[in-house]
């Protein structure tokens, strides 16, 4: 059975560990790393290769929307997952032509991050 791979972007612990905990509570599931600056997460989802990730665009010294950019050419068959509390019609557009699968906003749509996530771990099973 192949596992799901993910990769989490988050400046806040608190809610890297809830996107942790909530993902790996999805069967087939694994959180492959997590990042908190643009560089541990451009480093980190080029050397796993994940099949998802879960992306905030504010980051501890930079944005999500550079690592998205940087990371997207270069993990094409990835799952990019924006979930930002700036989820607003301007952003949602930035990051779609970046190459974001989805964008969901942080205070309400936390739990369709894990709907995607789940339906993603299904096809690869």
């Amino acid at each position: 059975m192949q596992s799901t791979n993910v990769f989490i972007v988050e400046d806040s612990g608190s809610i890297r560990q809830r996107l942790a905990s909530m993902l790996e509570g999805i069967e087939g599931v694994t959180v492959v790393g997590e990042a908190e600056t643009p560089g541990e997460a451009l480093e980190g989802i080029l050397r796993t290769q994940p099949d998802s990730v879960v992306l905030d665009l504010h980051l501890i010294g930079g944005s999500g929307l550079d690592v998205l950019r940087l990371a997207q050419p270069h993990a094409p068959h990835t799952v990019f997952i924006v979930l930002t509390n700036y989820a607003n019609a301007q952003y949602r557009r930035v990051c779609m032509q970046a190459g974001a699968a989805y964008f969901f906003d942080k205070s309400g749509e936390i739990a369709k991050v894990r709907d995607v996530i789940a339906a993603l771990s299904d096809t690869h099973h």
